[in-house]
């Protein structure tokens, strides 16, 4: 491995430390902590997921109805209600666009979206 690569690996795992210890990172593993610990945002999380899947599988055999596709968006929005979970989604939007400035930040100088297309092949 040549020195150039080592040091190229070496910065990147610094990175990684810098982000881990970002206030946004911080922010977003106690809010998701928070809502793995919690037993109400647990069932709501399951009842969501649950109707979800029902209403794919509907879907998919052509068998959904816009009665169940109501009935899936008020799972999520009881859901996106609870405190805990709202800590949580705006956390993640937060580290979302804190990782989205650091993608552009590594991309400028590249000639393709580091986040997006590095490890992809031949994308247009």
């Amino acid at each position: 491995m040549s020195v150039e690569t080592t040091s190229l690996e070496s910065m990147g795992r610094e990175l990684g430390n810098a982000i881990a210890e970002s206030p946004e990172y911080e922010r977003f593993e106690e809010a998701r902590q928070a809502v793995e610990d919690d037993d109400e945002a647990q069932e709501k999380i399951e009842e969501f997921e649950q109707l979800r899947q029902e209403f794919m599988m509907a879907r998919q055999t052509g068998q959904a109805s816009q009665d169940s596709m109501r009935e899936v968006q008020r799972a999520q929005e009881q859901l996106h209600r609870l405190p805990v979970m709202s800590e949580y989604l705006e956390a993640k939007s937060e580290l979302e666009g804190r990782l989205e400035a650091i993608n552009m930040a590594i991309s400028e100088p590249l000639s393709v979206d580091f986040g997006g297309e590095a490890g992809g092949c031949c994308q247009d």
